[in-house]
């Protein structure tokens, strides 16, 4: 599917292969189109306006240099930069990133041509101060400059000096034949290069005149009676000043060039005269021109070439994007791969669906014009409050001095950080190292009770459900859920929620920081990361899963299923059930209302039913020549899709055990093919989710034969449907092969081996999950065992020594004597000295 993303746009659409972008005001969702997942999605971007790139230069001139960098990051973004014309991307130069492209045609010049006749519908001649009796001539051109390009002009005002003869005059000045050049910009002296030519060829003063094609050509095209085109240069498309000339009703007279001749026939709906031959060109005006006025041949002329206008260039604007998408859009497998342009019904070539454009005709061409300006206005002003306006009219702006500035203000931001915290380090009271040590130690062995006890995990302590939603990238935040009922899933550590409670599914499950197995298991990979040791992190009897694609579609639970589904729940009403919310028959890739197996065939390039029975086959060791695959009947209920759906904890961890040895046994059919080359056989391209859509259908395949009920609940109503009833399925399940006895002495025969052989092959089941068996549980204890004699050796050893251990005999003992001994015996000593 093909997302078209137009200035007017309310919410994003999950299941697509290729965006589609033609506005400037698109860039508000192009932020989002940069996060992943989208980032790797091809986008195409058309661009009609030209007020960016004029406004780029006024940017690079007030050194902007920074807000002319941010636009180059939403067109480096887009996979192509599609340009209706060759002009636009000259001008669009500066953000040329190497995928610039043109398609020549669009309606856009026919829109803007009739809003522009609506806009002047009054008497713009009036206003121009043309008087009714005047005739107007309007000198066009190329879009390029070139050294030529006065020369042609000057040949064309010569053709055209014969016409003075036969319209009056007054007072030698005011002639009723006015000579309009339009070419060039305001900021050339294009002006004086046409007068200097109408002095020499000796036209009546103020008979011709310049107007730059940026100043107030609309108001000199509509004044105009006929439109001359004067450069003789060959053209890539055809020129669309000339496609707007004959959309408001103008004959013109152009040379017979050959992109012009090509849409244009002499004399049907429009004049053409050889560049060779430019007398030709002065004997078409005469007969355009007859009595001072419009002839009846003109008129005719002119109202065929509004019509030919209308559908100009369809044919080849539509092989052009045919094309186009052909090269850039991987189409998937469910659907028709478009066809030749050639076997596109000429019909559909023939003319623009213009009933597809309704809301945008509403515009008027001034409005369109103003929203454009306001939309930039507004950009520019979110980045000077975001980072300052930089400019600066008498003198060139200094990056030094902003560099110093910038680097003193963050000094000046550290040093009040760090007197703060001096100052609340100052007003603690200090103690001993033995007492930080114990504070310390205390401290992390409660940090994880701590961090994890948060609010939200405290919010669902008591409820008996808990829906998980994997994510990848910040693109797919907007589509997740915020209350207590759900908790996100990373499967990056790059790209989590902030301030979240969020899941980190590489820390959980490192296999998922492998970026390849990242992707071809997709969202699967959550499933994994939260079955790993689930009781340090799941405390809910019930468990349930919800795609973000689900939310983008619209197909998330409402707050009333969600309290339908809490009920169901709380009062065991279908007992051990799978609850799921997306149904395969409203799948939009599901056109066709397929059964399950066709579907799913549909869906992985038609190699689904064979990759599930090579699967099916790996994991229980079954002949090679015997088909095995589980029946899914179509009884004329429906099955679940987008792994949005809820089950008992403990049947999820029993779905998780058969979807690791089901996983494992299709990685090991197809790693190596897929690992190299990139090719999967589940694709009709490359393709780096290559499991994605198998596995999406996997649950439907456990639940009926591990004869689970399946019970489908309205998203929005929140009223159930059991689906496959127990009574139908009778002698069509595969119970034994599904049944928690097989598939857990499965498991513990995959355990044994990966803990006892240490197999040296490359194996994904070890990585995927916890590694348990009977042997596990007698090694710990073992281990438990020899920890503890160990522990204990070394108290017997210690008290050993301890005994044995030599103690010095006590010489004597020192006996303090009362205070009046030792009173005498200093008089006694002091007299003793004295005699």
């Amino acid at each position: 599917m093909i997302f078209w993303v137009t200035s007017n746009f309310d919410d994003l659409f999950c299941s697509f292969d290729g965006i589609l972008v033609n506005s400037l005001e698109a860039k508000v969702a192009l932020s989002c189109f940069m996060q992943e997942p989208f980032k790797s999605i091809p986008l195409i971007w058309t661009i009609h306006e030209r007020i960016l790139a004029v406004r780029s230069r006024q940017y690079t001139a007030n050194g902007q240099i920074a807000l002319v960098n941010d636009w180059k990051r939403y067109f480096n973004r887009a996979t192509v930069v599609v340009f209706p014309n060759y002009f636009l991307p000259m001008m669009y130069s500066a953000f040329d990133a190497g995928n610039h492209y043109v398609i020549p045609g669009s309606p856009a010049p026919v829109w803007e041509a009739n809003a522009m006749a609506a806009l002047y519908k009054d008497n713009v001649r009036v206003k121009m101060g043309y008087g009714p009796d005047y005739v107007v001539i309007a000198i066009v051109g190329s879009q390029f400059l070139y050294r030529g390009l006065w020369l042609e002009h000057a040949l064309v005002l010569q053709a055209l000096l014969p016409l003075f003869s036969n319209f009056p005059f007054s007072d030698n000045t005011n002639f009723h034949l006015k000579i309009v050049v339009l070419t060039g910009n305001s900021t050339s002296n294009y002006s004086l290069a046409v007068e200097a030519i109408a002095v020499n060829l000796r036209y009546p003063r103020g008979a011709v005149k310049h107007i730059a094609i940026d100043r107030d050509a609309d108001n000199e095209l509509n004044a105009a009676d006929i439109v001359v085109y004067g450069s003789f240069h060959e053209e890539q498309s055809f020129p669309e000043i000339l496609l707007k000339a004959m959309c408001i009703g103008k004959p013109i007279i152009a040379p017979d060039l050959y992109m012009i001749r090509k849409h244009v026939d002499d004399r049907v709906n429009g004049f053409l005269f050889p560049k060779e031959n430019i007398g030709v060109l002065t004997e078409i005006v005469m007969q355009v021109i007859s009595n001072g006025k419009l002839s009846p041949l003109a008129s005719n002329v002119a109202s065929l070439g509004k019509g030919a206008a209308k559908n100009l260039m369809v044919a080849e604007t539509l092989e052009g994007y045919a094309s186009l998408l052909g090269k850039v859009i991987k189409f998937p497998s469910e659907v028709s791969l478009p066809k030749a342009f050639v076997q596109i019904p000429s019909k559909l070539k023939e003319e623009w669906r213009w009933h597809l454009f309704g809301p945008f005709f509403n515009l008027t061409y001034g409005d369109r014009t103003l929203r454009s300006s306001r939309f930039l206005d507004k950009v520019e002003e979110q980045w000077n409050h975001s980072y300052g306006s930089i400019t600066s009219n008498d003198e060139s702006f200094s990056y030094e001095i902003w560099k110093e500035e910038k680097e003193n203000e963050i000094l000046n931001v550290r040093k009040r950080r760090e007197e703060e915290e001096l100052k609340d380090r100052s007003d603690q009271p200090h103690g001993t190292w033995e007492e930080v040590y114990r504070g310390a130690k205390r401290a992390d062995r409660s940090r994880n009770d701590l961090h994890e006890r948060d609010e939200g995990e405290l919010e669902r302590t008591g409820q008996p459900l808990c829906i998980y939603e994997p994510y990848f990238g910040q693109g797919t935040w907007s589509f997740l859920h915020l209350s207590s009922l759900y908790r996100g899933v990373g499967l990056s550590t790059k790209g989590r929620r902030p301030g979240t409670d969020d899941v980190d599914g590489p820390s959980r499950l490192p296999l998922l920081s492998n970026p390849y197995y990242r992707d071809i298991l997709g969202e699967y990979g959550a499933f994994f990361a939260i079955a790993n040791r689930i009781d340090r992190i799941h405390k809910n009897a019930w468990i349930g899963f919800q795609s973000w694609r689900a939310t983008a579609r619209k197909a998330s639970l409402s707050r009333t299923a969600e309290k339908a589904l809490l009920d169901a729940i709380q009062t065991r009403r279908h007992e051990d059930t799978l609850y799921f919310w997306v149904r395969m028959d409203m799948d939009p890739r599901n056109q066709l209302q397929q059964d399950f197996w066709s579907f799913c065939d549909a869906i992985n390039a038609g190699n689904c039913k064979s990759a599930f029975s090579e699967a099916f086959r790996n994991m229980y060791g079954v002949e090679q020549n015997l088909d095995y695959l589980p029946p899914m009947p179509g009884d004329g209920d429906t099955w679940s899709v987008m792994l949005s759906w809820a089950l008992p904890t403990r049947s999820f961890l029993e779905f998780v055990m058969f979807s690791r040895m089901f996983v494992d046994a299709l990685d090991a059919h197809m790693y190596d093919a897929h690992h190299q080359s990139g090719h999967c056989y589940l694709s009709l391209s490359k393709d780096k989710h290559c499991y994605s859509r198998v596995l999406e259908l996997l649950i439907n395949v456990w639940a009926y034969h591990s004869a689970r009920h399946m019970v489908y609940i309205n998203p929005e109503t929140g009223l159930m449907q059991e689906q496959h009833k127990m009574k139908s399925r009778r002698g069509k399940m595969w119970v034994k092969w599904f049944s928690y006895t097989t598939l857990k002495s499965m498991d513990e025969d995959l355990a044994e081996e990966a803990d006892s052989d240490h197999p040296k092959r490359r194996w994904l089941w070890p990585s995927t999950g916890e590694v348990i068996w009977q042997g596990v549980f007698e090694k710990e204890r073992n281990l438990r065992n020899r920890q503890k004699e160990k522990k204990k050796q070394q108290s017997k050893d210690k008290l050993s020594r301890m005994r044995r251990k030599r103690h010095q005999k006590v010489i004597g003992k020192y006996v303090k004597p009362p205070p009046e001994d030792i009173d005498n015996s200093n008089s006694t000593t002091l007299t003793s000295v004295f005699l």
